[in-house]
């Protein structure tokens, strides 16, 4: 299977429901969210399934971009997607294994835009941001969007962030998440 990416291209996915890709009315809305901040910015695609918003962030000029996937089939499809979609002067890894262990290992890294889209009933959204807090991976001037059923959404609470807003695009919902500024 594929499907169309920024700037018309293609890329692969893997068949059946495995990966759930995001849609393209989501992720068009999360780039135009977003739109002005891509460029030179650090990504981080978490439970990145056909590392689809990867791709579309090296399209659209992201300098880095790291991806956290448990299936090694589909670690192979983003490996492929993002060789394909990069430019010599970006760079890209993909990190197969558990998502709260992967993070630790990018403990010192900082990133300006995490996407995260877990299988909605995992139970990962409140110990993964509290990874991502705690080892600090947000940049303070940056932005978490994860991805979520909007029916019985209860938004994790992470201490020194907020919401910054909240979209529904049908069945997908969309939580932003940023830290607060503090008070001097």
């Amino acid at each position: 299977m594929s499907l169309r990416i920024y700037g018309n291209r293609q890329i692969k996915t893997l068949p059946g429901q495995e990966t759930r890709p995001t849609s393209s009315r989501v992720r068009e809305a999360v780039f135009n969210i977003w739109q002005g901040t891509i460029a030179g910015c650090r990504w981080l695609d978490l439970c990145a399934g056909s590392g689809s918003m990867g791709a579309e962030a090296l399209c659209r000029g992201a300098s880095l971009v790291i991806g956290i996937e448990q299936s090694s089939r589909a670690c192979a499809t983003i490996r492929q997607n993002w060789q394909q979609v990069a430019h010599a002067e970006q760079k890209w890894q993909v990190l197969r294994g558990d998502v709260i262990q992967q993070l630790k290992s990018l403990s010192g890294k900082q990133f300006d835009r995490i996407y995260f889209d877990p299988p909605y009933a995992s139970g990962l959204y409140q110990p993964v941001l509290e990874a991502i807090a705690h080892h600090q991976l947000l940049d303070a001037n940056g932005e978490l969007a994860a991805e979520h059923s909007p029916q019985g959404w209860t938004p994790p609470v992470i201490p020194a962030w907020e919401i910054c807003r909240e979209k529904v695009y049908g069945n997908t919902a969309l939580t932003f998440y940023r830290i607060m500024e503090s008070e001097e």
